[in-house]
């Protein structure tokens, strides 16, 4: 962004955090987080909402590889959704094998194909299963390491070896066969006309690409991708899967009215004195009174301190009057505002420019920025986001450009929330700095993290975990 001009100060050898000024942001200050929110908030405006709902999307297959395939015992049909056997076997290497022209998709609950037999030829030797990019494709899925099939004449399960396991049924001419991947449970699972045959253990990381093998005379069988409606219920499976990870949780035992507890210190803890009000009467006339034990009870006379003033605060913030905000300030909390080189100052500078910007005061925005603003250009923790905030004067119509998250409600509540957990910060009986978060985002950032980490365990394979949908899908089921 093109920034405005202020001072001397403001070239690019102190962006680079080799000059003397950049040493006056005291960096062990935790409300620096709330300059990374801001940056987050750039990256995703920068990023485009569309990219947001796309996010997990991936490119799946839509037909076979005819280049990489058994092409001396096979013919692929002119869509590439069909192959037939054309050739006589004579040993074991004269497979006929397809994969798909792409690898399974894998930032999902689940992958699924079938495929129908359209003629179990001369010995039924159909194969359906997965296999790696370097498969060697005379083999049938399943016969070598890094790749697994079930095979139609013996209904056996291959799993990286010659020799199978007895798994289901077998399957001719008129079947439909599918085969899929659970990334969740982390299993292979295969399915005949619609009903689920069975599952086993998935224990090949990487890239699979789905794949089909034919292996006698005038053996034809034709895959679906998804283009048309599988015969299997794919869809209620995935519900199935999930109700049974729902399930699972809601067998862990939590001490009872527990959430109560957790919306009550997360009210106090951000300063909303009249909803807590509000929610306390609430809780109080429900019949019978919610009652919470006495040991599950967690710190809110560390979270209630001073509730007033961080609410009054918050509003004044929230209705963007900053002057009154930093009036406040000055005569309640001096000891936050007397370095006017921190991150709150710095904060609630920013956003009194913004003010001005919004109600269309551009003169005076300028004004105020060569005054105040001037001061943090050159602080590289700030430079930045400095320069952003310039770039509204760019734009005719700056809640359209770019940088026009700036004038969200959110720009508002973070800046609220960093006064709020400044105030928080003063408080003498405070131990920690976990003033930042209130006990309610400690938990969902401790369920990000192990769902995180439970999906890099899994090869990140799986669906990508984004903690607002899981909110807002919970929400509407209810």
């Amino acid at each position: 962004m093109t920034s405005l001009p202020l001072t001397p100060s403001s070239d690019n050898g102190h962006r680079n955090g080799n000059d003397e000024t950049s040493g006056a942001v005291n960096r062990g200050d935790p409300i620096l987080d709330f300059l990374d929110k801001i940056r987050l908030s750039a990256g995703a405006a920068a990023r485009g909402e569309a990219m947001d709902e796309n996010e997990g999307e991936e490119e799946s297959p839509t037909e076979l590889n005819t280049t990489n395939s058994a092409g001396g015992f096979l013919i692929v049909s002119p869509d590439k959704l069909s192959v037939k056997y054309t050739n006589t076997n004579l040993h074991s290497y004269d497979v006929g094998v397809a994969q798909a022209n792409r690898p399974a998709p894998f930032k999902s609950l689940t992958y699924y194909f079938e495929i129908f037999v359209k003629d179990a030829g001369l010995k039924g030797k159909v194969a359906i299963g997965f296999t790696k990019e370097g498969f060697v494709m005379r083999r049938q899925p399943g016969w070598e390491v890094d790749s697994c099939g079930y095979h139609g004449d013996d209904g056996h399960i291959y799993r990286g070896k010659g020799t199978g396991e007895a798994f289901g049924p077998t399957y001719t001419t008129g079947d439909t066969v599918g085969a899929g991947i659970n990334y969740a449970s982390q299993e292979f699972f295969f399915t005949k006309n619609g009903a689920l045959v069975g599952k086993i253990p998935k224990d090949i990381k990487g890239h699979l690409f789905p794949t089909v093998g034919v292996h006698s005379q005038n053996e034809e069988v034709s895959v679906n991708f998804g283009k048309k409606k599988f015969v299997f219920d794919v869809n209620g499976y995935e519900t199935s899967a999930r109700n049974k990870q729902q399930m699972a949780i809601e067998k862990i035992s939590i001490p009872p009215n527990i959430g109560y507890e957790l919306v009550k210190t997360y009210l106090l803890h951000y300063g909303y004195e009249e909803t807590l009000d509000a929610f306390n009467l609430a809780t109080e006339t429900t019949v019978p009174p919610i009652v919470i034990a006495q040991e599950n009870v967690m710190d809110e006379d560390d979270s209630s301190y001073d509730l007033h003033q961080r609410n009054t605060l918050r509003k004044l913030v929230r209705n963007g009057d900053i002057d009154a905000a930093m009036a406040n300030l000055r005569d309640w909390y001096p000891q936050i505002v007397q370095d006017d080189k921190s991150v709150v100052c710095f904060l609630l500078h920013c956003q009194k420019f913004i003010e001005l910007v919004r109600v269309g005061k551009l003169a005076e925005g300028v004004k105020f920025g060569r005054l105040e603003l001037a001061k943090f250009v050159g602080l590289t923790e700030f430079q930045d986001i400095i320069e952003d905030c310039f770039a509204l004067l760019v734009y005719s119509k700056p809640e359209e450009s770019p940088v026009g998250y700036f004038l969200d409600d959110s720009q508002r509540e973070l800046v609220a929330d960093a006064v709020n957990a400044a105030i928080l910060s003063t408080n003498p009986n405070k131990k920690d700095v976990r003033h930042l978060h209130s006990h309610l985002e400690i938990l969902l950032r401790q369920l990000t993290v192990c769902c995180l980490e439970r999906r890099s365990l899994n090869g990140d394979q799986g669906e990508t975990f984004r903690l607002h949908h899981v909110l807002n899908n919970n929400s509407t089921r209810r």
